[in-house]
């Protein structure tokens, strides 16, 4: 993986764009997740967390942001582009970052129970994986995982003052 502990102006920029997604997901109740496709500086696609919302367990932010950068650019391929998201990939979101042939990933959090790129699996260094993908974690890391956490502490607190589940 390529891991650097500093990123670019433009790296920060887009993360900070992924975080305003992934917040309008989190005031909307879904997990805040949000993800940007830009290629040559310009933003091809975007998305925030909706699986919730759109009763679509394949509406993650990182597909979201893929299906309408594909759709604005009339292609199923996006050579040359970044996905910016706030969250590690799982491993749907990794496959359809393949297919898409997508450039380069840069996230933000590492997400230990599912993350496909660096944490539960290491889906890019696998055998039947014939496309290279550059990666780099911990973009805005500190953010990224403050805003999830934040979610997730509110979320349990809700369940416990009215005795759900």
């Amino acid at each position: 993986m390529t891991q650097s502990p500093r990123f670019s102006p433009a790296d920060e920029h887009w993360m900070q764009r992924a975080l305003a997604l992934a917040r309008l997901a989190g005031q909307q109740q879904e997990v805040p997740v949000g993800a940007v496709v830009v290629r040559d500086g310009v933003v091809l696609g975007e998305g925030a967390n909706a699986p919730i919302g759109r009763c679509d367990p394949t509406a993650h932010a990182e597909i979201i942001a893929l299906r309408n950068a594909c759709a604005g650019e009339r292609n199923y391929r996006l050579p040359g582009s970044i996905l910016y998201v706030t969250i590690e990939p799982c491993s749907m979101c990794a496959g359809a970052i393949l297919h898409a042939r997508v450039e380069r990933v840069v996230f933000g959090a590492t997400e230990p129970k599912a993350g496909a790129l660096v944490s539960a699996q290491r889906f890019f260094e696998q055998p039947f994986v014939n496309y290279a993908v550059q990666q780099a974690g911990g973009c805005l890391e500190a953010q990224c995982r403050a805003l999830i956490s934040e979610f997730f502490q509110q979320r349990r607190a809700f369940k416990r003052r009215n005795g759900l589940r």
